[in-house]
Formats: structure tokens, C-alpha cells, sequence
């Protein structure tokens, strides 16, 4: 028995970093990701597909991406069943209860509203846990295997979205899933395989591999905190084997990507090594970057920064600076403005600037800072149009 195991989808996400242009072009690779599954469980063989929550970013969605998502849903092809998660529970506004969803849904497309057992076919069974609200009380998970029945031969998958306490120790949370319950429950077979969402990173718990996070299908977060997302798992238990040994497979199917960068820079070859590192990125209109740098550079070597980022910048689905790991001092070199060849007022002018930009007083030397890096590079322009 072969199915497809994802998470995590948020449908209608937005972040604020991308402009509109780019935004438009994130969200229908949202979607592509998922209409796509129909052809990979076409290749795989794959009988259905299990979505462990957050199928929505939250239950108040434009009717658009509502109408739009079920319609990716329905290119599937096969059984697709929705787990609501803490993005999308099952509370009093459920975008699972609207009417629009209720009108649209596909024939395929099957929400897991209730916590226990689902027959989805023949010998083949799915423990729910759905989320009825935002800040469940309990184990959800561990809920519902408690009340399972004997599984009779059938095989049977658990599909739970949260955090599992061994990679999240924090006593506090009562909604923690337990790791002891699950293990527990694959050692007596009551389960034979855990589908997770909740953590957007690819994950093996455990490492037995009978239990994971398949993370979600299309970057949500930069890279040194969502490692390795852009997957969904391909899972398969042997019904032939009265132990119902499981074997999972990965296929990438994100297209973006959400990077993390930080340098120091301390030289115009820093600089230059910089720009060199940009434009080896590629698909830059699907990547969003951001940028620490700390380091200390001339006047010149920030205004060659600046317009490094500039031209980078538009290329670039999103690049912004990463304000509280930047730490950037610029100091204006000796004899740095000595051949713009201003003279009278404006000379003194600058030497003012250059003082001030050599001061105590933050704020005032970052202005000063600013206003000399615009002065040299509107020097350069001037000379080049020359």
C-alpha cells in the first residue's frame, strides 16, 4: 500500500518581504506544488494522498484562494484527505465548514473532522486527530489512539499535527504529542506508520522511520530555521508481511527558496567577493535573501556596496537587510575626497561631513555617513557621463 504524505500547505501564506509581483508568483507556486502531486502519484502509484494539517494558513482566506486551492486539490486526481491543523481547526469560523468550501470541494477531497478511525479503503485505515480549536488542552494524539480498537489485519496510519515532545521538550504545553504513546502504539501495532505536520522541515523522529514530519511542500522560512523543506514523502507498507514493515521516500518538489547570509565585509575585495556570491545564486526571481553584514568600509567601499545591492536587489525576488545582525561601520578613508576637485564652499563642506561622519554622535554620523556615500557616487555617475 503506497500513499503520499504531506503537510503544511498554508494556502493563501503571504510574506511581507515580497512585493506584489513576486507575491503573485509564490502563491501559485504554492499551489503548483500541490496540483503537481497528481502526477507524482501517478508515477508512484500512489493511492491517495494525506495532508497532516494546515492545508490553509488560516480559516479567514479571500474566496479566490479558497476556489483556486480546491481546484489544484481536484487536479490530484486521487483521494486527498485534510487534516485540520492549528493554522485551520476546526473552531467556529472553519474555512472547512463555509459554505463555499462545502459547495467547491472536489469528490476526492475528504476533511478528517473527526477524531478516531476512517476507512479510506479496503484493509486501509486513518486515526485522525484534527484540531478543534487553536490551543487544544491535551494530547491529540495521543486521544485518539487511546479509544482505538483492535485493528483487526487492517492497516493503519496516524495522521497528527503538532509539536512531538522529544524534539520540543516544553512541560507547559499539554498539547505536546508524546513520543512514548506513539512508540508505543507501532510496537503493539495499533499503527503502522505517523504522518505529521507542524514542523516545515523534513524530519525523521525518532529514527526508526516510522514516524515523521514530511515538512512542507514549498519554503515558508529561511534556511537556518526551516533546513529542509520543499518535500513530501512517499510512504510504503507492505501488506504482505504480517509485520507491515514501512519504507519512506523523498521527492523535492519546491521550486523557492528563502536565504540566509551573513558576512563581513572589511575590504572593496570583500565587497567585490560578495557580488560574485549573489550572482552565483540562481533562480533569483524564486529566491528571497536576506543579508547581515558587519565589518568596517570606506566611504567609496559602502557606496559600491550600496550599488551592488541596488542591482542586486532587482534581480531578486526579495533582498533586504537583516537590521538586528547588521552592524556595518562606515569610515571615511584618508584622501578618500581629495580628487573630486569641488574647491570653495563645498570642499569645506565636505570636510565638515567627514568629521561628522568621524564622530561620537551615532546618529548624526550615519547621516553624515549617507550623505558622502551619495556624494561619491553621484561623483561617479558624473565622471562617467562625462
Amino acid at each position: 500500500m503506497r500513499f503520499i504524505h504531506t503537510a503544511d500547505w498554508q494556502l493563501g501564506m503571504t510574506r511581507r518581504r515580497l512585493g506584489e509581483d513576486a507575491q503573485a508568483r509564490y502563491s501559485a507556486a504554492r499551489r503548483d506544488a500541490v496540483t503537481g502531486l497528481g502526477a507524482l502519484a501517478a508515477a508512484e502509484g500512489a493511492a491517495f494522498v494525506v495532508v497532516a494539517g494546515d492545508v490553509f494558513e488560516h480559516n479567514q482566506l479571500d474566496p479566490q484562494v479558497i476556489s483556486q486551492s480546491l481546484e489544484a486539490m481536484r487536479a490530484i486526481g486521487v483521494p486527498v484527505y485534510l487534516l485540520p491543523g492549528n493554522h485551520d481547526p476546526l473552531d467556529a469560523a472553519s474555512v472547512y465548514t463555509s459554505a463555499l468550501f462545502r459547495d467547491e470541494c472536489p469528490d476526492n477531497v475528504v476533511v478528517l473532522d473527526t477524531a478516531g478511525v476512517h476507512t479510506v479503503a479496503t484493509g486501509v485505515q486513518l486515526v485522525a486527530a484534527p484540531w478543534a480549536g487553536k490551543r487544544p488542552t491535551t494530547d491529540l494524539a495521543g486521544a485518539a489512539l487511546a479509544a482505538l480498537p483492535d485493528p483487526a489485519g487492517a492497516i493503519r496510519v496516524l495522521v497528527a499535527h503538532g509539536g512531538v515532545d522529544v524534539l520540543d521538550p516544553d512541560p507547559t504545553n499539554p498539547a505536546l504529542i508524546r513520543m512514548a504513546g506513539l512508540q508505543d502504539a507501532l510496537d503493539r501495532a495499533a499503527v503502522h506508520y505517523v504522518a505529521l505536520g507542524d514542523k516545515h522541515s523534513r524530519t525523521d523522529v525518532g529514527g526508526d522511520g516510522r514516524v515523521w514530519y514530511s515538512g512542507s511542500p514549498e519554503v515558508t522560512n529561511f534556511d537556518d530555521v526551516e533546513a529542509d523543506s520543499g518535500h513530501v514523502l512517499v510512504v510504503d507498507i507492505d501488506e504482505t508481511d504480517p509485520r507491515h514493515p514501512v519504507t519512506v521516500a523523498s521527492r523535492r518538489v519546491g521550486r523557492w527558496r528563502f536565504r540566509t547570509l551573513r558576512r563581513q565585509l572589511d575590504t572593496a575585495a570583500d565587497v567585490a567577493a560578495f557580488g560574485e556570491e549573489l550572482d552565483a545564486l540562481r533562480d533569483k526571481d524564486r529566491t528571497m535573501v536576506r543579508i547581515g553584514l558587519t565589518g568596517a568600509l570606506s566611504v567609496t567601499e559602502h557606496a559600491a556596496l550600496d550599488d551592488l545591492l541596488d542591482r542586486q536587489g532587482r534581480r531578486f525576488a526579495a533582498l533586504y537587510p537583516w537590521q538586528r545582525h547588521t552592524d556595518l561601520v562606515v569610515v571615511p578613508a584618508d584622501g578618500e575626497f581629495d580628487d573630486l576637485g569641488l574647491g570653495g564652499f563645498a570642499d569645506a563642506a565636505v570636510e565638515e561631513l567627514i568629521a561628522t561622519a568621524r564622530g561620537d554622535d551615532e546618529t548624526a554620523a550615519a547621516d553624515a555617513q549617507a550623505a558622502l556615500g551619495l556624494l561619491l557616487r553621484l561623483a561617479g555617475h558624473d565622471r562617467g557621463a562625462a
